[in-house]
């Protein structure tokens, strides 16, 4: 049991650090995604994923070389990653546990309302700053180009992403005969051009089909962030362990650390001897 503590941190290391990459390219992927477009929860992931993989390298330094320092500095900092990662899925749960499509009636795809979402993912979007940048996306990504063929028919057919439903046609409710045009209707209605840069960008449905996609994909990630809570959990248990037969190992005693304070005995250990003797030949 000596070094087993030892070589089962340095291969959970070994497998912690091949476990980060899909981290940080998962943080990568949304920080690119042509259909995201947003970076407010990718940013921490793709940080924490960065974090794992310097700890584990400094656990796997520790463990496998006997480097005390490194293993009490990858504990203490798994420590706070841990509660860290935690915070971060139980924050993503929170703020994507609202939202979801509404069925529309005679098509296949759903339509999404921006009241049906989070307050803090809404004031994200509708902070106009960054929603310029996430609408500068959008049209960069040609997400709207891809339906320019389609006939009514293909719109009762097939289904639509999220940013395809709410930023490239305006809501199926509108109406946009001569005879019912001063009738009042949904904003959005009036915010939808013919126009390809105009469309329905600044529509609130297309914010709210950001806003899912977003939470899809944070959906698909927390799976892996859970493992990773759990994984680290028990890595950090075992490395208690190896820190201790690292401390051991330095001091060379094959049963723990040498306690001995004192190679001599104490000064007056001669004069109770002597006493001592001295009486027993008395009686």
């Amino acid at each position: 049991m000596y070094r087993f503590s030892n070589t089962v941190i340095g291969f959970l290391n070994l497998f912690t650090i091949l476990l980060s990459i899909p981290i940080i390219g998962a943080g990568l992927w949304m920080a690119r995604s042509s259909t995201t477009c947003s970076s407010f929860l990718q940013t921490p992931l793709m940080a924490v994923g960065f974090i794992v993989l310097i700890i584990s390298l400094a656990g796997f330094i520790g463990a496998c070389f006997h480097v005390a320092w490194a293993l009490w500095f990858y504990l203490v900092v798994m420590l706070f990653l841990v509660a860290a990662l935690l915070g971060i899925t139980i924050f993503g749960f929170v703020v994507t546990s609202q939202g979801g499509g509404v069925l529309v009636t005679g098509r296949v795809y759903r339509e999404y309302h921006l009241r049906d979402y989070s307050p803090w993912l809404r004031s994200k979007v509708e902070d106009e700053r960054t929603w310029r940048t996430i609408r500068g996306c959008i049209l960069g990504s040609k997400t709207c180009a891809r339906l320019s063929n389609w006939t009514p028919v293909d719109y009762l057919r097939n289904d639509l992403s999220p940013v395809q439903s709410g930023c490239c046609k305006p809501p199926t409710a509108c109406n946009y005969a001569e005879q019912v045009t001063l009738v009042a209707q949904d904003s959005d209605c009036y915010k939808w051009s013919n126009e390809e840069g105009v469309l329905c960008y600044d529509c609130d449905t297309c914010k709210a089909g950001v806003l899912e996609t977003m939470r899809q994909d944070w959906k698909k990630l927390s799976v892996l962030l859970i493992v990773m809570v759990v994984l680290l959990i028990g890595i950090y248990s075992i490395g208690c362990c190896a820190y201790h037969n690292t401390k051991r190992a330095e001091t060379d005693h094959p049963y723990g650390e040498n306690r001995m304070t004192k190679i001599l005995p104490r000064w007056d250990f001669y004069w109770w001897r002597w006493l001592r003797g001295k009486r027993e030949e008395l009686w």
